[in-house]
């Protein structure tokens, strides 16, 4: 790859400098599907969106992260959806280690929240919203 980042991860877990966030877990948007990577972006605020989403009722957090191993495009929302990588979005199969969390994110307000869920829900309702594993 050619993007240096620096890159960031949302989700809702509680995480230190030095942790590993690695694949195995299940999808926060197919709970049903255990995921083969971890995925993250080179865009502070759509990790941030990420966080928001994520499953599980703790606080949204946002980390700065570096991959330790190779990574890709994200094909779900790479190629597929959008041409080329407007979003900066990877994923990879080796962990990514949390150097800091960032707080200075910018949160949504309750209604954009609700409708980015909404927009979700009706992409995972047809073949969009298929997860490439």
């Amino acid at each position: 790859m050619t993007d240096e980042g620096p890159f960031f991860h949302g989700t809702k877990a509680d995480l230190q400098p030095g942790d590993l966030l690695t694949a195995g877990f299940r999808s926060n948007y197919r709970p049903e599907i255990v995921m083969n990577h971890i995925y993250f972006t080179a865009l502070r605020d759509g990790a941030g969106l990420a966080a928001e989403l994520a499953a599980g009722d703790a606080a949204p957090r946002v980390y700065l992260v570096e991959p330790i191993g190779a990574f890709e495009d994200d094909p779900n929302v790479t190629d597929k959806k959008f041409p080329g990588n407007p979003t900066r979005s990877y994923r990879s199969a080796d962990p990514l280690r949390v150097v800091a969390e960032i707080d200075d994110w910018p949160r949504l307000a309750p209604e954009a929240l609700q409708d980015w869920r909404d927009h979700l829900a009706s992409l995972l309702s047809d073949e969009r919203g298929e997860i490439i594993n």
